[in-house]
């Protein structure tokens, strides 16, 4: 497109831009692209929107960077080449099984912007972490929101601060040492806000997902609906220097061409990775526990660099919480986390009790790293999904706690944490709107309370997500960090992630060095990383574990009373012990 003010509407019959209050009549030119022949020059802060079909009010643009007056506003023109980036000095290391920190902006500092987040970038680099993976951040309806209601895939939300904001975050954040993971939503749009089926078929009626009619990726008119995703999937790497994209619920994108979307995903990456010399990177979420997503191209895989493994969450929050309802139930046991460990899946093929049927595929060690498996033990859809939104740290102990955290950070995959897992916030992170239209709102409201009253939950207990004040009690108190048990997990956080940083055998990127051995009656787990054992008590009993004949070297205890003996160690309840080779 040489003109911002291009727009692909072959739905339409007549086009009109207007832009700062004057009317442009639109010519339709070859392939459904409209122009307007007197349009004027794109200067920056131009207000602009399309009247279509001789409509009375303008619409925004599909393509519209800036939307400062909401999503029903005009659009507003933004130069990303106007700022004066510093940071060259940031090389990206690519997915390296660092850790990758999820962060929700509105609820991350209590002004809830970009600019406010740049003030806490140096808690993230005192903790040690790589990534800062930051929720959808595209237009919304209202001022907060989870982020997956988003309508405007190319506009960054105004009251996170716009664009001009985005670019000052990820510049900070390279010039710190962090680099910049955005999440992005291509499966499904939000409930208020999408024009785009005013100006073509983006979407296809009747063949819907969880969320609504699913993106048009292989019907009729699909070439531009695909250009329209893989240009939005570029900008975040060329206008705003992020150095990977997850991919949200990629399961929910229906494309049965022979070239999937996924792979069209991954080629464009990697050709701009070159085209831009430094590397970038697609990770997806899938609950297909399919390894072909991250298989390469040349086996017949999607070449993606890495896809979330939620068996890894439920393996741990099974054996943490003793939680066993819904999908929880298949791994009510030790060997389940055991076999997460070493496999990467529980669900390799195996039957799955909640969905009634067999599921997943078995992963090839020698086309797959077990660092392309991106793990949690808590995420924005494991906590904001519970009907009060609550964190493990509401019911675990600071050493259960701590148990999360060395599986997490010294397992064998790529971890991440979750916003305030690293000091056990109390702040719990319920799902939240802000629809302006009632009676979204209320259908909003209304329809979670059936979902949960459904699970037995009582209505006084389901924050009603409309509520300012359920938003409101989802922002972080950074006061905690200071504080007792708070303190004392944030600095467990760190020495774990010091040691992955410093141990190479904690970051092997070989399923082939990876050992598990357990006990089910005693509750107790041994992970072998190399020569370091990364061993826990899951039990509320003290434990012997046999740890072998030599000597060891402690690099880490939990809680005090451990007894190390010549062959084995005797583990208090929920002790968490990792061990080296001792020193002669």
């Amino acid at each position: 497109m040489s003109s911002p003010f291009e727009v692909w509407a072959p739905r339409a019959t007549s086009l009109t831009l207007v832009a700062d209050g004057a009317r442009y009549p639109m010519t339709q030119g070859g392939g459904g692209w409209w122009h307007a022949p007197e349009a004027p020059a794109a200067g920056e802060d131009v207000s602009y929107g399309y009247l279509v079909d001789d409509a009375g009010t303008p619409v925004p643009d599909p393509r519209s960077r800036r939307q400062p007056d909401g999503v029903h506003g005009l659009s507003r023109t933004f130069d990303p080449s106007a700022h004066q980036w510093q940071d060259a000095s940031w090389q990206s290391p690519g997915m390296n099984g660092g850790v990758i920190y999820e962060m929700h902006l509105g609820t991350f500092t209590p002004e809830g912007t970009l600019d406010a987040a740049i003030g806490k970038l140096d808690h993230l680099v005192d903790l040690g972490v790589q990534y800062v993976e930051l929720l959808p951040v595209n237009a919304f309806n209202g001022t907060h929101n989870w982020g997956y209601d988003g309508v405007l895939w190319y506009a960054v939300q105004e009251t996170y601060g716009g664009p001009a904001a985005y670019q000052r975050f990820v510049d900070a954040a390279h010039q710190a040492g962090l680099g910049v993971i955005q999440d992005v939503v291509h499966n499904h749009l939000g409930p208020s806000g999408n024009y785009l089926g005013l100006f073509g078929p983006y979407l296809t009626e009747g063949l819907s997902n969880t969320w609504g009619d699913s993106l048009n990726l292989d019907g009729p008119q699909s070439d531009e609906v695909r250009n329209y995703v893989l240009e939005n999937l570029l900008m975040w790497f060329r206008d705003y220097h992020v150095d990977g994209l997850r991919l949200d619920a990629v399961h929910a994108l229906h494309d049965e061409r022979a070239v999937h979307i996924l792979e069209e995903f991954a080629i464009r990456t990697d050709e701009c990775a070159a085209e831009l010399g430094k590397p970038l990177f697609l990770i997806a979420e899938s609950d297909l526990n399919d390894p072909r997503l991250i298989q390469g191209r040349e086996v017949g895989g999607y070449g993606l660099a890495g896809q979330w493994s939620d068996d890894f969450h439920h393996a741990v929050h099974v054996n943490l919480t003793g939680e066993t309802e819904g999908y929880y139930l298949d791994f009510d046991s030790v060997g389940a986390l055991a076999k997460v460990l070493e496999k990467g899946f529980f669900h390799n093929g195996t039957y799955s009790s909640f969905r009634e049927r067999h599921h997943g595929r078995e992963i090839d060690p020698a086309r797959v790293s077990p660092l392309q498996l991106v793990v949690a033990t808590q995420n924005h859809d494991q906590i904001g999904n519970r009907a009060a939104g609550d964190r493990i740290s509401a019911t675990l102990n600071p050493a259960q706690l701590a148990q999360a955290a060395v599986l997490n950070i010294l397992g064998p995959f790529a971890p991440m944490l979750f916003m305030g897992e690293e000091y056990g916030a109390s702040t719990p992170w319920p799902f939240f709107t802000s629809h302006p239209e009632p009676e979204l709102g209320k259908a909003t409201a209304e329809g979670r309370l059936r979902e949960f009253e459904r699970m037995g939950w009582r209505p006084e207990d389901v924050p009603n997500p409309q509520d300012p004040a359920t938003f409101a009690s989802a922002k972080l108190d950074w006061a905690e960090v200071e504080q007792g048990h708070h303190a004392d997990l944030l600095s467990t956080y760190r020495e774990l992630i010091r040691l992955r940083r410093s141990r190479p055998e904690l970051r092997d990127p070989d399923f082939g060095s990876i050992s598990v051995d357990f006990d089910e009656d005693s509750r107790w787990i041994v992970l072998h990383r190399g020569s370091t054992a990364v061993i826990l008590n899951l039990s509320d009993a003290m434990v012997t574990v046999p740890v072998g004949g030599s000597t060891a070297e402690v690099l880490l205890s939990t809680v005090d009373g451990v007894g190390l003996l010549a062959d084995t160690v005797q583990l208090p309840a929920h002790a968490s012990l990792v061990l080296a080779p001792g020193r002669a």
